[in-house]
């Protein structure tokens, strides 16, 4: 009589089996590890090289994520050209685009020369990061460039981008709505009120009232009157804060013929 082969062993040919067919079909960690685009090109050597690996680490994560290249420029000029032609012509120069050559990216220049930076989005990037969110980020940035803290300038530049082309374009990104700490405030404050409800109604419902202890035979109202008179406006002319604290430069069109956004601010 033949012996029957254990459903174990049954069973642990089958996985083996399928590891072996599958395993060709998935793709290696590694290799995707492997084709990190270099993002940062410190010629006027502000960086330590460590500072550029992780920068740089960090601004593919983020690239992947939104689909961008999300650049670091730093430059001398040694040509004198202003910090917007500098921007523009490295974009033609080196063709950065995520998804194609001259496509999706967002580039931070420090022009040290003249001493400005120079944020442009191109194509995708210049539809989330329009004139009015890269300027945001250029004030944002701007104290740490000043005082030479550029590696967490670079960083602020990285996660502000990246969150700002997580939210429609023409919202505005300081909107106390999109604030992880007021979301999170919100929902405390709503639950506690549910709890705080719950716990009310399990304790019964209250059946005095006011007419419990009235004794109406003797209760009177006393009638009062309230007379409208006149409502008096007045008018106060508020003046216009024109200091944009150096911020400004706007988009414009490359020679290579690519529309962007822009925002250049001194430091």
């Amino acid at each position: 009589m033949r012996k029957r082969t254990p459903l174990v062993v049954v069973m642990a040919t089958l996985i083996l089996l399928m590891i072996t067919l599958v395993a060709p079909l998935i793709p290696m960690s590694s290799a995707s590890a492997a084709e990190n685009k270099n993002l940062i090109y410190d010629e006027a050597n502000l960086l330590s090289e460590q500072d550029k690996v992780e920068l740089n680490a960090l601004a593919n994560q983020y690239g992947a994520e939104r689909q961008t290249d999300f650049v670091i420029y730093t430059s001398n000029n040694e040509e004198h050209k202003s910090e917007i032609l500098l921007t523009e012509d490295f974009y033609d120069d080196q063709g950065f685009g995520y998804d194609k050559t001259h496509g999706n990216a967002v580039i931070l220049t420090i022009d040290m020369y003249n001493r400005k930076m120079y944020l442009a989005g191109f194509y995708k990037g210049e539809e989330y990061i329009d004139n009015g969110r890269a300027d945001k980020i250029t004030a944002k940035i701007a104290p740490d460039v000043s005082d030479g803290n550029y590696r967490l300038a670079f960083e602020k530049y990285l996660e502000l981008s990246y969150e700002y082309m997580d939210l429609k374009p023409g919202v505005n990104p300081d909107n106390i709505l999109f604030k992880t700490w007021f979301q999170l405030a919100v929902s405390v404050a709503i639950g506690g009120i549910v709890v705080g409800v719950m716990t009310h109604r399990s304790g019964g419902r209250v059946t005095v009232n006011r007419a419990t202890y009235e004794d109406s035979s003797n209760s009177s109202v006393i009638d009062r009157q309230d007379r409208y008179i006149r409502t008096t406006v007045t008018k106060r002319k508020i003046e216009k804060n024109n200091n944009n604290g150096g911020g400004g430069g706007g988009g414009g069109t490359t020679r290579g013929g690519h529309s962007h956004s822009g925002s250049s601010r001194s430091f």
